[in-house]
């Protein structure tokens, strides 16, 4: 009898890959070195750990890595862990059978399966619990996976898989939260990618390009430009590719001058000569 399984929604497209390796910007020298360590991931099937901030951009990372890889034209999934509840996400990556609990009313295929012959993405990893990581670990072991409630035959199968957090995991195995045996099986290749703050010179790139995915045509007045390259940028690109997307709606001209930025922004870049606590509690006051 043929296995009868809900469908599964993807989060990446093929267009999101496609573009994966436009999007990953490396005019800094910092970047030219995760692209290098990326392209040379793409060779192989090793599993690929990416650390860095929220907002870096390691998503795209992963992506870029799957789309220069032979399994390329596979699927691939990406499942952001925190964004799961811990007693959803057994059977979110490895499925269930029917029956097996309240509202389970058929087979269902989970994330791994999904991605059979191609990539799985596990952002914010750090934030399995230590029960999920056990399951994680005996799949990464065996290579099979067990539905949950299913009395059948374990399932083989060949998925590649590339992990991330901005958490630090060598802090978390120390006090337990992690464990131990699973940090050196997910960390064969270890890329880091910087934050934005250390690698001023893509800033220019990454506004034009989020400023081309607002679909306006929009220009920046150099006050403006100044501005945004004085900022510390705490949320990095993704904060990056919103202060953008709010300036190119602020702006009735097209032109879009530091009137048109976020406070928050126009305040880090007019007191550069301010002491950096005075700075601190004029920007607390404000907030």
């Amino acid at each position: 009898m043929s296995r009868v399984t809900a469908p599964i929604a993807l989060r990446n497209t093929a267009n999101d890959l496609s573009t994966a390796a436009t999007r990953l910007v490396d005019v800094s020298r910092a970047m030219r070195n995760v692209r290098a360590l990326a392209t040379r991931a793409a060779a192989g099937d090793a599993k690929v750990f990416i650390t860095g901030e929220s907002g870096v951009g390691k998503d795209v990372v992963a992506q870029y890595i799957h789309a220069q890889s032979s399994r390329a034209s596979r699927p691939y999934v990406a499942v952001n862990c925190a964004a799961i509840a811990d007693s959803l996400l057994e059977t979110e990556l490895f499925g269930h059978a029917r029956g097996s609990f309240t509202g389970a009313y058929r087979d269902r295929m989970g994330r791994l399966e999904a991605a059979h012959r191609g990539t799985i993405f596990l952002d914010e990893i750090a934030e399995m619990t230590l029960q999920m990581q056990a399951h994680l670990l005996r799949f990464l072991e065996s290579g099979e996976i067990q539905p949950v409630g299913s009395s059948g035959s374990p399932i083989k199968l060949d998925v590649r898989i590339i992990s991330a957090t901005n958490r630090d995991l060598e802090q978390l195995v120390a006090t337990g939260a992690f464990r131990s045996d699973l940090l050196y099986r997910i960390k064969v290749l270890h890329i880091h990618v910087p934050p934005l703050r250390e690698r001023k010179e893509d800033l220019s790139l990454l506004i034009e390009a989020a400023a081309t995915r607002t679909g306006r045509q929009i220009c920046f007045t150099e006050a403006a430009l100044q501005a945004l390259s004085r900022y510390r940028w705490p949320g990095n690109v993704r904060e990056l590719q919103n202060v953008i997307e709010q300036a190119a709606w602020m702006s009735e001209s097209g032109e879009v001058d530091t009137g048109d930025l976020p406070e928050i922004v126009r305040l880090a870049s007019t007191d550069t000569l301010t002491p950096r606590r005075e700075r601190r509690r004029r920007l607390a006051d404000d907030l």
